[in-house]
């Protein structure tokens, strides 16, 4: 059996990411003041007395249809439910009551799942006389907190996991890729994340950053294990004219952290722009292994405009030219399957290491080539090199004179590195020793 899993919800700004972010005891739910930040559902670790447990993060569920996210929203929520164990009603204790809290009290009342009422916001004791006119959404006694300040939390876990399933098992611990999808907002990162996993589980939408917070789903995938990462699009900090956004575009950068392997997601109806330049690099600085998806392939006329868009991407993208290119359409599923073999490919690279024997072999071919750097009387000669890291792959080359190496022989290297060996889709690192 998995991890018990406890749902929050309610309507908007009532405090659900407060309380995640006290009870998983970290601060990876956004929370701000403007109504309506989380969108999707997130998933956060959580244990409490020794028992694991996940948490849910939903966004607010209100009743009015001429939010062009609420349907979504509502959806996301109402699967929240249906996942959870345990799921926690959380109101407003210093606004009271309104239309929103009693609608969601009539659809959780048919659940069949327990809920817990929670009002939020009971700062102090003398406020906990307001929270009984909770009574009435018929869902049992309140249970007064304070996410912000952590008053009555202790209570309220307590009582959550006495209403967990009997005999929870131990999840086994999977061996999995991190693939975190990455891009410029609007390029159909959401449309590939849920393709991939074969689910609606993030909002897509054609409005630029729907995708605030960073969503991970492991998936199994041929026998391997994969956890997608679906982040929030990235622009110039420059160009961030909102908090949230600029909190999503920290997610997103912290995602790009924790992957192994990132797909670089290009809109080819756009083609490659400067953001998309400066996303590459992030991922490329982080030492990612990479693939390049070209998205929305299908809605690109002509094979000369296709042309003209991959000639710009090895122009312009020449710095993670080790990444390999796939055109694919994310909508209709189109070539979506090819994406798999090629992260299998760049995670194998990733990982691999290579002989010192091979390596020197390699470097023999070099020196016999004669092509060397100088620099007045200094005239470089490398004695040996050897692999000394992986994740990406590092190799250090011991030689007389480090100090007169300059980025053009380093670029010469690394070409012939990849000439002699598969490293297709990591980068790598090259590292030079002085060795008399």
């Amino acid at each position: 059996m998995a991890l018990p899993v406890v749902a929050i919800v309610g309507r908007p700004n009532v405090g659900k990411s407060t309380l995640v972010n006290r009870i998983a005891e970290n601060n990876e739910a956004i929370v701000h003041e403007m109504r309506g930040v989380t969108r999707d559902r997130s998933y956060h670790e959580a244990d409490w007395n020794g028992r694991d447990f996940t948490l849910i993060d939903t966004g607010g569920i209100e009743m009015n249809k001429d939010d062009a996210f609420q349907e979504s929203i509502r959806s996301q929520a109402l699967v929240a439910t249906d996942q959870a164990d345990v799921i926690l009603f959380l109101v407003d204790g210093k606004t009271g009551i309104n239309a929103d809290d009693q609608a969601v009290a009539n659809i959780l009342r048919r659940s069949n799942k327990p809920v817990m009422l929670v009002v939020n916001k009971l700062d102090n004791p003398a406020d906990n006389n307001a929270m009984w006119e909770f009574m009435q959404l018929g869902l049992g006694e309140p249970w007064p907190v304070s996410a912000l300040h952590g008053t009555g939390t202790g209570d309220l876990l307590d009582e959550v996991v006495t209403l967990f399933p009997e005999e929870v098992e131990e999840v086994e611990s999977l061996d999995t890729i991190n693939v975190a999808i990455i891009g410029r907002p609007n390029a159909g990162k959401s449309s590939l994340t849920n393709k991939m996993t074969n689910n609606d589980r993030s909002i897509v939408s054609d409005v630029a950053g729907t995708t605030r917070d960073a969503i991970d789903t492991t998936i199994e995938h041929e026998g391997q294990y994969y956890t997608i990462v679906d982040t929030a699009g990235l622009r110039r900090k420059g160009v961030i004219d909102q908090d949230v956004e600029y909190y999503g575009y920290v997610r997103a950068l912290r995602a790009i952290d924790r992957a192994e392997v990132v797909l670089l997601v290009i809109d080819g109806t756009v083609g490659l722009t400067d953001q998309d330049q400066r996303v590459a690099g992030m991922a490329a600085e982080r030492g990612c292994a990479m693939v390049i998806v070209l998205n929305k392939w299908d809605l690109v006329e002509g094979p000369e405009a296709k042309a003209e868009i991959r000639e710009r991407i090895k122009d312009r993208l020449m710095f993670v030219g080790y990444a390999p290119v796939i055109a694919i359409s994310a909508l209709s599923g189109k070539n979506v399957h090819r994406i798999w073999a090629a992260v299998d490919k760049a995670y194998e690279n990733y990982c691999s290491s290579i002989s010192t024997s091979k390596l020197n072999n390699w470097l023999q071919e070099i020196r016999d080539f004669g092509h060397t750097i100088s620099k007045g009387k200094k005239l470089l000669k490398i004695k040996y090199v050897t692999q000394t890291g992986t994740c990406p792959p590092q190799f250090t080359f011991f030689c007389n004179h480090p100090d007169i190496i300059e980025p053009s022989y380093e670029r010469y290297l690394e070409k012939r590195l990849r000439n002699a060996f598969d490293l297709e889709g990591t980068p790598i690192r090259l590292r030079f020793k002085k060795k008399d």
